[in-house]
């Protein structure tokens, strides 16, 4: 009996041993990457492998908007979409096939884990990536984090805040099972009447590289477990700098520009914050779609970059090379040419699947194209830990997105990025005891809207309007609000003169003007994604209502809520006070009233122009020369504020600019050092940005008058003064050539040191390389 036990037990044993020594190495967790990703990839069918080349939109997004959207609106939106002709149980069916390698528009945790349940049932389990716009924080998401927009986070030029904040977004991200962001958007803004500038980190190519990289690199760490997120660098290359201002026009640039100006954020954050993952941009480059551009993709990314990671396309642009640029006949086609171009992952449709599987059995793509590809994707997958980790829970969820940490980075975060531009007579800080009854008013004194763009509705409990912090700041204070709605292109006349006879019995103005930026109501937003205009000035009757308060004679401060630079020209004439708030996240109501009220010293300076009217929209500080050679006629061709103004309730002094040595030799590597003593002459404590420039004076092609090739945040106490030092190594001097070769030219260069990029602003020393 007891060796019938014996042999019974060894039975039932064996099969469990052999189970457990057939189980495939790509599920080992021990073995390498590199192993594990070769071991699937040789298990995979075709249709398996083009599956991971493809992105579908989320079951509940696809839901919403197959019922509220037409087919003519599907064919120009490039937020919302559904599939004609598909239904939910389709999506799932092909989740559960394992032909879908990532879902976005997924904004809640269980959605995600319910995607991640059906893709389990798959053959080989390839657990799914789900992508979301979680540009400043995870905002579309309820009860996520939500930080101020890129635009306004570059003008506190704190590069150490950039990376706190990717990383407290990547920990909500992972704990609502998100894992891909597609942020940082490192395009340099030169356009206002571009929707997108508020997603951007601005006008300056070296500012946005040093935010870029710093995003990129928090969001991803080594991108080795699972509390990192894969950050998307985009878009590559040229959509902040169309022919008419409106996002996916074609750019015609010339390559030196594309190597100055536009490519050098790239080629940072991919070399220096992850090369994981890149988006191209929706335009054309000069004549060539980007989605279709092999010199982009192929020759500058992988083989000039070294890019190892994998490209995406952007929102049906493959698609788009068909009915838009016109450069394929057929959908078909359009897919052939991206992939061979260098085209990793689509975004997003289903039509993908069969197409690209016809065009690889026809012999057209090889498989060995579609295993590059493949293997790209899988690589990320088994490094962020999905494989162990597909899924979240609530526990976990409700305690990130609650810590009260993130909420003290967003509020910090929105102190530090809000500019004062003009304050005569030292109007601010208000004095409450002076101003007893505040009038506030305008589209956004009291609305969400104050979140900015890529925002949902959050609750209400925690989203600070303008009204909401006044009246916590300011708690004695009788503020009299007159609401004039939240649509700019709908203002009620009766509203605005409500506004002007309240302000009689008011001792001072306050008023939220600017834009409406909320996705939610997509077709009334007059700046954002897709929402491009072809002037800067404020839309409707909100110069009205500036004018008219402001000629009551009662004191006006006006607060802009934006996502682009606006032409204020009779706000920066006639009112005292103005403060540009950019889009300063759920917290910015508080933040401006602290502001406001003294409570915070502002800090932060233009990280983009503000031009006086859209026909200066090419005053960006680093112009060349020439061109203001022959001013234009009847205007000042001075910017309303320059990049790097921003006024403080302080004051500062720069002497003493000194360089460490006249001359260095051209030798690559011999630095100099500028230092410069900066002096708080003011009564309060304050925090100035110095920033340092280079102009290279005479060189064998045309220069920039000058560059950003440095800053420092510098926190003084009232009365005290520090000297400050500043490297520049000879990359910082460096410019390509007639030849298109990076060169230091032997010659004088000037450094320039001071507050903003106005040469009033600038003390100068010069120096010579040998």
């Amino acid at each position: 009996m007891k060796r019938l036990l014996t042999l019974a037990l060894a039975a039932l044993t064996l099969p469990a041993m052999s189970a457990k020594k057939e189980q495939p190495l790509y599920k080992n967790s021990k073995a390498s990457v590199a192993q594990r990703v070769d071991d699937l990839l040789a298990r995979m069918t075709l249709e398996e492998k083009v599956g991971q080349m493809n992105q579908l939109v989320g079951i509940e997004h696809f839901k919403q908007y197959s019922t509220s959207m037409s087919a003519e609106e599907l064919a120009t939106n490039t937020a919302n979409a559904f599939y004609p002709g598909v239904t939910v149980q389709d999506m799932e069916e092909w989740t559960r096939r394992g032909w879908v390698s990532s879902f976005l528009h997924v904004l809640t945790l269980e959605e995600a884990n319910y995607l991640q349940k059906l893709n389990m049932q798959s053959r080989l389990q390839i657990p799914l990536l789900i992508g979301i716009d979680a540009i400043h924080g995870n905002a579309k998401c309820k009860g996520n984090t939500v930080y101020p927009t890129n635009i306004g986070l570059a003008s506190s030029f704190d590069v150490d805040m950039a990376y706190k904040i990717a990383r407290q977004t990547a920990e909500e991200m992972r704990a609502m099972n998100m894992h891909w962001n597609f942020n940082p958007n490192v395009e340099v803004a030169r356009d206002g009447r571009w929707g997108r500038c508020g997603e951007t980190f601005g006008e300056d190519p070296y500012l946005v590289t040093l935010m870029g990289v710093a995003t990129n690199k928090g969001y991803q760490r080594n991108l080795d477990n699972a509390q990192d997120v894969l950050g998307c660098v985009k878009h590559f290359v040229g959509g902040s700098y169309a022919i008419n201002g409106t996002n996916g026009a074609p750019c015609d640039v010339s390559e030196r520009t594309l190597r100055e100006v536009f490519f050098p954020p790239f080629k940072a954050a991919i070399q220096q914050g992850g090369d994981w993952n890149v988006m191209m941009s929706h335009n054309e480059l000069n004549g060539i779609p980007c989605h279709t551009n092999s010199w982009l993709m192929t020759d500058v990314l992988r083989k000039e970059w070294g890019f190892k990671g994998f490209v995406v396309s952007d929102w049906m642009d493959i698609e788009h090379c068909v009915d838009q640029h016109r450069t394929a006949a057929n959908n078909k086609e359009a897919f052939y040419q991206s992939i061979m171009a260098g085209m990793d992952m689509h975004m997003h449709g289903p039509e993908w699947q069969k197409v690209v599987v016809e065009l690889v059995r026809e012999g057209r793509i090889p498989e060995s194209r579609i295993d590059e590809s493949v293997r790209r994707i899988l690589t990320v997958k088994f490094r962020m830990g999905l494989f162990e980790h597909p899924y979240s829970d609530v526990k976990t969820r409700d305690r990130v997105i609650n810590d009260p940490e993130h909420k003290r980075t967003a509020l910090d975060a929105s102190r530090n990025s809000i500019v004062l531009l003009k304050n005569a007579n030292s109007l601010l800080p208000l004095d409450a005891q002076k101003y007893k009854k505040v009038l506030v008013t305008g589209i956004n004194a009291n609305d969400q809207n104050i979140m900015g763009d890529w925002s949902e509705p959050q609750p209400e409990e925690q989203v600070w309007t303008v009204l909401r912090g006044l009246k916590s700041v300011a708690p004695t204070t009788d503020f009299c609000f007159v609401d004039q709605g939240w649509d700019p292109r709908n203002m009620s006349q009766a509203q605005v003169d409500a506004a002007v006879q309240a302000a009689k019995d008011c001792d001072l103005n306050i008023v939220c003007c600017g834009e409406y930026m909320m996705r939610f109501r997509w077709n009334e937003r007059t700046s954002g994604e897709d929402t491009d205009r072809d002037n800067l000035d404020l839309v409707g009757l909100q110069e009205q209502l500036i004018r008219r308060l402001n000629e009551t004679g009662k004191p006006t401060v006006v607060v802009i809520i934006s996502g682009r630079p606006l032409s204020v020209r009779y706000a920066a004439e006639h009112a005292p006070a103005i403060v540009n708030a950019w889009e300063p996240g759920q917290y910015g109501g508080q933040a401006i009233a602290e502001i406001l009220y003294g409570k915070v010293n502002p800090s932060a300076k233009l990280a983009m122009t503000m031009p006086r009217h859209v026909g200066q929209i090419s005053t960006w500080y680093n112009h060349k020369r020439s061109a203001f050679f022959h001013p234009a006629v009847c205007t000042d061709n001075t910017p309303l504020y320059p990049f790097g103004h921003g006024l403080s309730y302080t004051t500062f002094r720069y002497t003493n600019l000194q360089l460490s040595q006249s001359s260095i030799p051209n030798d690559g590597k011999t630095p100099i050092t500028a230092s410069v003593t900066i002096e708080n002459t003011g009564q309060r404590d304050g925090v100035e940005i110095c920033q340092l420039y280079i102009n290279d004076v005479v060189a064998s092609v045309a220069r920039p008058v000058k560059e950003l090739k440095d800053f420092r945040r510098v926190a003084l106490k009232a009365g005290e003064k520090k000297t400050i030092a500043f490297t520049i190594t000879p990359d910082k001097l460096a410019f390509y050539d007639l030849n298109m070769k990076p060169i230091v030219e032997p010659g004088a260069f000037e450094v320039l040191v001071g507050g903003s990029s106005r040469d009033e602003d600038l003390q100068k020393a010069t120096f010579n390389v040998q």
